[in-house]
């Protein structure tokens, strides 16, 4: 997945009245001055993670999508830095969870506990109220807290003694994790799995990016202090809110459509894979194509659009049979095989 950018330079922003509210004055922003907005934010992170661009296109595709974003990639590749400065990119609300291998789910979604001077249980929050909710490290906690996250990622709320509580809105999960055979992981399964949107592969850096970093901190710079980094919010919920509804715009013709039913129907009948991409999956890779069109200046989606976001999209939602394991196969390559054999619509 490559960095998306407009084919033309988008205008420069309107001022807006100092009598309009925020969210007012991103409900009359054009596409192209929106487009501006979430170029600000990718600049922003970029004064504090060096490279990384398919990370940043990913995490910013899960706000325009409604959805989350599963990070993976060896300890020390920039994946908690990256979700930390996109949240100070932001101007929202954002938690960060460690998971912990004893981390229970009321340390999550919150709990019930007893007022002793007023003689009644209350419910207080725990850090999944927020808009960005950084799960650090989240296959280090055993099954049942990764679960406490299921309905608050499916469906925007905590249910706890059979209340249900909305969470904001935006609401974004972005969960860093390590190659799961990594000692002392657990692996995700498959229906938390298939609640992200995408699964973002971080790899090692190119030699110029390495040195870039060790520039950097020869300067001084320091991870836990972003404002020295100069990384400042440049967005803000409502300007998140107007991105969507332009996605929501974005047409997709029957050919595209066709295309995508394709590819999933395509690893449901591989035999490298024991487990084929679900309904949800297909509406996973249209929104996504959609997110991916609008980046790139675009009301309409093309079949390229469905190829860029095919693997981060769908490689999470399949699982390879141990025979095909076995050979050395990885599911980015049979991914990659389907691509190249499924007829692309003209």
């Amino acid at each position: 997945m490559t960095t998306p950018y407009p084919e033309h330079s988008p205008a420069a922003p309107t001022a807006p009245t100092a009598s309009a509210s925020p969210a007012v004055q991103s409900a009359h922003r054009t596409d192209d001055e929106l487009r501006h907005a979430f170029g600000r934010v990718r600049e922003e992170v970029a004064r504090a993670v060096v490279g990384q661009q398919p990370a940043v296109t990913g995490l910013l595709i899960g706000l325009l999508c409604r959805g989350h974003v599963l990070l993976e990639g060896v300890p020390g590749v920039a994946k908690t830095l990256l979700v930390r400065t996109l949240s100070a990119a932001l101007d929202l609300g954002t938690h960060r969870v460690q998971f912990t291998p004893d981390l229970m789910p009321g340390d999550v979604t919150g709990s019930l506990v007893y007022d002793s001077q007023t003689g009644e249980f209350e419910f207080r929050e725990g850090p999944v109220f927020t808009h960005l909710l950084l799960a650090d490290e989240i296959n280090r906690t055993p099954p049942k807290t990764q679960a406490a996250l299921l309905e608050a990622m499916a469906e925007g709320q905590v249910s706890v003694d059979g209340v249900s509580r909305p969470l904001p809105d935006p609401f974004m999960v972005a969960a860093t994790q390590n190659p799961v055979e990594y000692e002392g992981t657990y692996p995700l399964p498959e229906a938390q799995l298939d609640r992200f949107l995408l699964k973002v592969t971080l790899e090692l850096p190119e030699r110029a990016d390495e040195v870039e970093i060790l520039r950097r901190h020869a300067e001084g710079f320091s991870a836990s202090d972003l404002a020295s980094a100069g990384v400042t919010a440049v967005a803000d919920a409502a300007t998140i809110q107007a991105a969507r509804a332009a996605v929501g715009n974005v047409q997709s013709g029957p050919e595209v459509l066709g295309y995508i039913t394709d590819l999933a129907r395509a690893t449901r009948v591989s035999p490298s894979f024991q487990l084929g991409v679900s309904p949800r999956g297909s509406t996973a890779l249209l929104q996504t194509a959609k997110a991916w069109a609008w980046l790139n200046g675009r009301d309409y989606t093309t079949p390229d659009d469905v190829q860029a976001m095919a693997l981060p999209c769908l490689r999470h939602r399949v699982s390879l049979r141990p025979e095909a394991e076995l050979d050395g196969v990885s599911t980015d390559q049979v991914l990659s095989g389907l691509l190249a054999t499924v007829p692309v619509p003209r």
